[in-house]
């Protein structure tokens, strides 16, 4: 089941093969925070922020959830490039 982002029940991201990818592009969109732990766990953890959440989802007619995939790391490599 792909897995998509979402801001108070609405779907603002393409679907993405799994949970990690989600993961990655909020980190790259600046919606991951790191937050303090309590007692129980060692070091920050990470959180999405305000509204956010990542949800399974179904994929969108025609859409191809690796191919969103394999795009967004397209993208990512480009624009590590032009920032080098």
């Amino acid at each position: 089941m792909p897995y998509a982002l979402f801001c108070n029940d609405a779907q603002i991201s393409k679907a993405y093969p799994d949970e990690s990818d989600v993961w990655k592009i909020a980190q790259r969109s600046g919606l991951v925070v790191d937050i303090t732990t309590d007692e129980e766990r060692h070091g920050p953890r990470r959180v999405l922020d305000n509204d956010y959440e990542i949800k399974p989802c179904r994929a969108a007619q025609g859409e191809d959830p690796a191919r969103n995939k394999a795009e967004a790391e397209r993208d990512s490599r480009l624009e590590l490039e032009l920032n080098s």
